[in-house]
């Protein structure tokens, strides 16, 4: 639980920062919704109704129903533990009018998944408990604090983060002395899965497997599609271990029987997207602006004759693949404010782009960095060289 505790400490340092007086978090039943800030500051799951008010001044506070406290109460990681029996409103009105926060944060937000965890159905529970009070005019959405918190990543967090992205790239080279042709992108994402086991962690998601240009790269799922002579491998996968997620594509050419070398077309793809990685990741510093970045990355690209990528450059990850808020990305209406949020020292991001090269696959590469105040800071190994198999 000490991951916990550093987070709470860290939700008041942003408290305090953003000058908002209280940040409340309200749930229920959270193995079957839960909100996705509950690993961060609360730390165990609950059936009834609970209420965790994070205040600026340091006091912290958990309402919970009777079978839900016994566990916080032995965890110390809230400073108040108290339960009820019928009603929580009066519980959280009671601790309210002890605090009498000004601005009073919950969990919705119009731009982040990961501040949204507020449902319609508790918000207006929420507004029933708090009829008649002053404190229903006081609520603010705490996108701020997620945002923050989300992607401020404490020391304990780097270090598993740095643990997996090692993780998955030893997977990787593992896998290459395994993948041949004749498999099917199945077989592929089963070896992947396999070694990833091996080491003791999971897929952090479902991997993605390209046997040359037979299927289109994306979020879709491996298929029956054979490897050939021919075809450039991409592979699009992470490794999940303590509650942690790496996220990076790979590239292997398997050449056909008369060649030597990667074709040219191939080789000058790889060049560019390495390249832009280069350059780009030099970017990822403290303060710096999410779609900057990302246009760097696009001119890059043109200026090479290439068409731009249909996404962002970078999302953040954590706890999530897509983890966090502020994104490197295009100003576009679906990333909302995302693109526009500077980064943070600590957060960690991913860098991806990749070009499509008619007839051989998708020249796709990604891999995972933490900013710091001089640039992006790789959290694994890069893949630097085209694998020719």
């Amino acid at each position: 639980m000490n991951l916990v505790k550093d987070k709470i400490s860290q939700a008041i340092e942003i408290l305090n920062e953003t000058n908002i007086d209280l940040w409340l978090i309200f749930c229920r039943e959270s193995g079957i919704i839960p909100d996705p800030v509950t690993p961060l500051v609360v730390g165990h799951g609950v059936v009834g109704q609970a209420a965790f008010m994070i205040s600026k001044s340091g006091e912290t506070h958990a309402i919970l129903s009777p079978y839900d406290t016994a566990d916080f109460k032995n965890s110390g990681i809230y400073g108040t533990v108290t339960g009820y029996k019928e009603n929580i409103d009066r519980e959280i009105i009671s601790v309210l009018k002890q605090l009498d926060p000004q601005t009073i944060a919950i969990n919705y937000s119009e731009t982040s998944t990961s501040a949204d965890g507020l449902t319609h159905g508790m918000y207006l529970l929420l507004q029933k408990h708090l009829k008649d009070t002053p404190y229903l005019d006081r609520l603010i959405s705490a996108e701020q604090i997620h945002f923050k918190l989300r992607g401020r990543k404490t020391p304990d967090e780097v270090s598993r983060l740095h643990k997996v992205a090692e993780i998955a790239d030893q997977c990787w080279h593992q896998s290459m002395g395994e993948i041949k042709t004749g498999m099917t992108e199945i077989d592929i994402a089963e070896v992947l899965t396999r070694n990833l086991a091996k080491k003791g962690a999971k897929n952090s998601f479902p991997p993605i497997v390209n046997a040359g240009a037979k299927t289109a790269p994306g979020h879709g799922s491996p298929t029956t599609a054979v490897l050939e002579e021919g075809d450039l491998l991409h592979v699009d996968f992470g490794a999940l271990l303590e509650d942690y997620c790496s996220d990076i594509q790979r590239l292997a050419y398997f050449r056909r029987e008369h060649e030597s070398d990667a074709p040219n077309e191939l080789k000058a793809a790889f060049a560019k997207v390495k390249s832009i990685i280069d350059v780009t990741s030099a970017e990822y510093k403290t303060g710096a602006i999410g779609w900057e970045i990302d246009a760097t990355a696009r001119e890059m690209l043109r200026d090479g004759g290439y068409e731009e990528y249909k996404h962002g450059l970078g999302h953040q990850i954590g706890r999530e693949v897509h983890d966090g808020s502020a994104l490197v990305g295009p100003k576009w209406e679906r990333y909302g404010i995302s693109t526009s949020i500077p980064l943070e020292r600590n957060n960690t991001f991913t860098v991806e782009l990749g070009i499509q090269v008619p007839g051989i696959g998708y020249v796709g590469l990604e891999e995972d960095l933490i900013v710091t105040d001089e640039g992006g800071e790789f959290l694994g190994p890069r893949q630097l060289e085209l694998i020719l198999k």
